[in-house]
């Protein structure tokens, strides 16, 4: 897909609940997923995820007079470009500035130890 770009919290929102669900996904299930936490007008959720579409996130296949929706970018592949993204606006791409900013953040020792952990087991 080449490079990932960074989506509004907006559309991320329903990227998240997309990836979380079997594919592929209306727009009515989106709007259920919503409805507690956050929810938006229908004609708001169409025009996210056409926007989505157009951004290569999504693909869209019409099942009657559902549209479903499908994802072309995985979840880890996002995390990953937004953890590069990330860590070269904020810290310059320094790892060693981010694991500063990190523990003075108040991360807890067992949450260090953790990510050592997993550091040294090559799970990240």
């Amino acid at each position: 897909m080449g490079e990932v770009k960074r989506l509004p919290e907006s559309e991320l929102e329903i990227m998240q609940i997309i990836w979380e669900s079997p594919a592929p996904v209306s727009r009515m299930y989106i709007e259920e997923a919503l409805q507690n936490t956050h929810p938006l007008a229908p004609t708001t959720i169409l025009t996210l995820l056409t926007r989505l579409c157009e951004k290569g996130f999504l693909s869209l296949k019409k099942e009657g007079r559902t549209n479903l929706y499908e994802p072309l970018v995985e979840e880890k592949e996002y995390l990953a470009a937004e953890s590069r993204s990330f860590l070269d606006r904020l810290f310059h791409g320094s790892v060693a500035s981010f694991a500063t900013a990190l523990c003075d953040s108040g991360v807890t020792k067992e949450e260090l130890e953790e990510l050592r952990r997993l550091l040294e087991e090559g799970e990240l």
